[in-house]
């Protein structure tokens, strides 16, 4: 189909965005270049094959990638990019190949397509080992061509936007991988303007009485709000402009809601008593104008002391520069404001955009080089992956390190260091070599001793003091928050301290299967096959890796699960092996519809229920135990007192499958009681927190003596261990509640 006739048709009532219209006049007029010929080729090739199929909301699926592209291009994105935008769901909606893209198109786009379409058929939600596939393989993209994920996230931010047209489920689903791993990840690259919107439109789906009532608030109170900032906004104009200060924009800003939202559950805070809900942003010209314009604001209004960051001199990993201060406003009240030049705004809106090679260089290669200091938290992340085997660890570490905020630390020769929030001096010292790490005896910070597990704080002058015959403590696993000061140590005790860790990997052991038992365990077949899937030679090697940590005690309990399903089926266990305190307690049924996938893994097939005893919720360990006749798999909470005294030989390993799992029950029964101080209403206070979260209070009761706390007995549905923490959490920041906990079968 010719460019004209694409431009006089409706498009089946989808209006083309007037850049594109203007780039296809062009290329009809013979004026376009190689550039705006790739990008016309493609939407006209993405065009033609999407004609006739259409989007859950109705309109002609050709407005969504038209849509992608339109975002490329507002971050400045070259003809490559724009081009991918516009294929990349080419090759997984069409029969087209991606050798096809790369003879019309170039090999270029057929990268960036053929990485979008991969990290598209990733699942977040999957199991651990999956998941942790589906991350290597996305960094491992990324670290080759920088575009791809970016490209991935401009998709993801336009399926964001048309999210109303999807079921309830399904939105909650996309809205949660969305905010744990697609929000993080436009942060890391510096993409605000990106991150910002995902982060409120997830807010939007997970959250949305919380997200109406924030959007309600800011709405009620934004002409006060704006008057009181215009006021502001013309004293510091005045003031500058008498000091030649050339301001490029001078205005305010309303924050966005879920950053809103943080702030109130982090303090603990009801909406008016949070006050900087908006900042006032000064753009100049030169880093000078920056810090002058800082000292006028700080004379016209009083600072207020701690709340002063200087992001100039110490940038963020993702190169974010930007001159941090709050200061008490008109009214008494506090406001943040921002000072930043033209370069250092474009960097805060477009991130990681506004430095693709081939705007410096004109080269299209995108992959990370060793002295490119923007991609320097990549690169880690790669580190990470060979140093981290285990899938969870692997999981845990991105979280707790990729997506947290970053420690400025020197040296004592001035040299600055980045580590991930919470690190300590032992990070610190495996960050500069590995002898260093494991020959420290001590560390001085700001010239003092410091404790080895006190974490560093920005600006702290860190010295590491080495020994020759000084060696790791197994005690720094404990608190070390870098995989990479984690792996060595576990190295080290690796070669030098196997007894110890057979002893450490017994101890694990016992801990999760029971003491009782636990010898004949070891030496029976079943955990012979579990080492040699595991990939060592003897269970004595396993025990020890598991002691040192290079295997966790999930990945074993996984593989010995499978081999008893295999060796020993449930049919075999016989009645006198029953203990009777598992055959008298209440449990609760697991309804499943035909051919649905069981909510508990490892058992597939079988029998089970869930006992009543310790009532498990999804998310917590839980382990099977084999009951007698026709009551098939009894599934506990870990640490459930009624399964202390049961052998080894008689669990089950199981896991929950993931949340969206078909067959699984909307929720689960949990009691729990309550000490509060005992006055008028306080009954109402509490099940009004349980309301919030849509959780049904089936059963409650109360018990009160003169003098003394109230004692509260509820019986609630849960959907799962993070709504469960999520809202005792919530009930126990209540001013009258002394004391709250779960309660199990057999309880005093």
């Amino acid at each position: 189909m010719s460019a004209t006739s694409i431009l006089e048709s409706p498009v089946n009532q989808f209006q083309l965005p007037s850049w594109l219209q203007e780039c296809m006049l062009k290329q009809q007029s013979d004026q376009a270049d190689e550039h705006i010929d790739l990008i016309c080729r493609a939407f006209n090739f993405a065009y033609q094959l999407h004609e006739g199929q259409y989007r859950k909301s109705g309109e002609p699926y050709i407005a969504h990638p038209v849509a992608v592209a339109g975002l490329l291009r507002d971050l400045g994105g070259d003809d490559v990019t724009i081009a991918a935008g516009f294929l990349h769901d080419i090759v997984e909606d069409t029969e087209v190949t991606p050798e096809e893209i790369e003879e019309l198109f170039g090999a270029d786009v057929r990268r960036l397509v053929e990485g979008v379409t991969k990290l598209s058929k990733f699942n977040f939600s999957s199991t651990t080992e999956r998941q942790a596939e589906n991350f290597r393989r996305m960094f491992l993209a990324m670290a080759k061509d920088i575009r791809v994920i970016i490209v991935k996230l401009a998709d993801r931010l336009h399926n964001m936007r048309t999210l109303e047209h999807l079921k309830p489920e399904k939105q909650q689903r996309i809205s949660l991988e969305t905010r744990e791993i697609f929000a993080p990840l436009a942060n890391r690259l510096g993409i605000g303007r990106f991150k910002w919107e995902l982060e409120d439109l997830c807010f939007k789906y997970l959250e949305p009485e919380d997200y109406n009532k924030v959007k309600v608030l800011i709405s009620d109170r934004r002409e006060a709000r704006e008057a009181r900032i215009e006021q502001m906004t013309e004293i510091l104009r005045s003031r500058l402009d008498k000091l030649g200060v050339n301001v490029l924009e001078l205005k305010g800003r309303p924050k966005h809601l879920y950053g809103i939202y943080q702030k109130m559950q982090r303090q603990n805070k009801e909406f008016e008593e949070i006050y900087d809900i908006a900042a006032l942003r000064i753009i100049v010209e030169t880093n000078e104008e920056c810090y002058r314009s800082l000292a006028v604001v700080h004379d016209a209004f009083k600072p207020i002391p701690g709340r002063f960051k200087d992001y100039i001199g110490l940038p963020k990993p993702n190169l974010y520069q930007s001159l941090h201060t709050t200061v008490v406003g008109l009214n008494g009240r506090p406001l943040e404001v921002q000072i930043r030049t033209i370069e250092m705004h474009h960097i805060a809106e477009y991130g990681i955009a506004a430095h693709w090679k081939y705007k410096e260089t004109g080269s299209s290669d995108t992959q990370i080089n060793s002295d490119d200091e923007k991609f320097t938290w990549l690169r880690q992340l790669l580190d990470w992956q060979n140093d981290l085997k285990d899938a969870q660890e692997y999981i845990d570490s991105l979280k707790d390190n990729l997506f947290e905020d970053d420690v400025y630390v020197f040296t004592p020769n001035g040299d600055v260091m980045v580590l991930a929030q919470g690190a300590t001096p032992v990070d610190f010292a495996y960050r500069i070599h590995t002898e260093i790490g494991n020959h420290m005896k001590g560390a001085r910070v700001n010239g003092r001793w410091s404790a080895l597990d006190l974490p560093l704080s920005n600006g702290d002058i860190v010295e590491i003091i080495t020994q020759n015959n000084s060696h790791p403590s197994l005690d720094w696993l404990n608190f070390v928050v870098s995989p990479t000061a984690r792996n060595r140590i576990r190295q080290w005790y690796k070669r030098s301290r196997r007894e110890e860790n057979l002893a450490r990997g017994r101890g694990l052991l016992e801990k999760e299967m029971g003491k009782t038992g636990i010898d004949s365990l070891l030496k029976s077949e079943p955990m012979q096959i579990t080492a040699q899937k595991c990939n060592y030679q003897s269970v004595d090697d396993l025990v020890a890796a598991l002691g040192y940590g290079e295997v966790t005690l999930n990945h074993v309990v996984n593989r010995l699960r499978e081999v008893i399903k295999e060796e020993q089926p449930v049919e075999q266990v016989t009645e006198e092996q029953e203990i009777a305190s598992l055959s008298s307690t209440v449990t609760t049924e697991v309804p499943q519809s035909k051919g649905s996938k069981s909510p508990i893994t490892g058992i597939e097939g079988l029998l089970y229920h869930l006992a009543g005893c310790c009532k498990p919720l999804p998310g917590e360990p839980i382990i099977g135990v084999v009951t007698r006749g026709s009551r098939g798999i009894s599934i506990h909470r870990q640490g459930c007192t009624n399964v202390e005294q049961i052998p080894g030989d008689r669990f089950v390993p199981v896991n929950w499958n993931p949340i969206d799992e078909p067959g699984r029950p909307l929720t689960y029964p949990v009691d729990i009681q309550i000490e509060a101080i005992d006055r008028v209403g306080v009954l109402k206070d509490i099940l009004s927190r349980f309301s919030d979260q849509n959780i049904n209070v089936r059963n409650a009761g109360v018990k009160t003596s003169p003098n003394k706390p109230a004692l509260i007995s509820l019986s609630i549905d849960i959907r799962d261990r993070q709504q469960f923490e999520y809202t005792i959490n919530r009930v126990k920041n209540m001013s009258d509640i002394l004391n709250i906990r779960r309660v199990s079968q057999g309880d005093n």
